[in-house]
């Protein structure tokens, strides 16, 4: 099954996106990024379960957001980019 990629953005001026690369393996550090939507926490704890079970050997780092309202800060971003392997983004309501 192809996968589908869905861009909440603004679809009257859509910006073309290639997924990131996947990595082979998950390893090193990988921070959950909570954007402050409510229940993103929980969902998140759900995430740093799964990543424990499958990848005991990855450091799990929890990181927030300021306000969902926004793109993360590039401060935030660049910091991030250069301590973590990946990210994982949750949003919940």
């Amino acid at each position: 099954m192809p996968r589908v990629f869905l861009d909440p953005t603004d679809e009257r001026s859509p910006i073309e996106r290639r997924p990131t690369p996947r990595p082979a393996a998950l390893s090193g550090r990988i921070a959950l990024l909570d954007i402050t939507k409510p229940r993103g926490d929980v969902f998140l704890d759900r995430i740093a379960e799964r990543l424990r079970a499958v990848a005991p050997g990855v450091e799990i780092e929890r990181i927030r957001k300021p306000t969902f309202t926004k793109p993360a800060p590039e401060d935030l971003r660049r910091d991030i980019a250069a301590r973590c392997t990946a990210v994982i983004e949750a949003l919940a309501d």
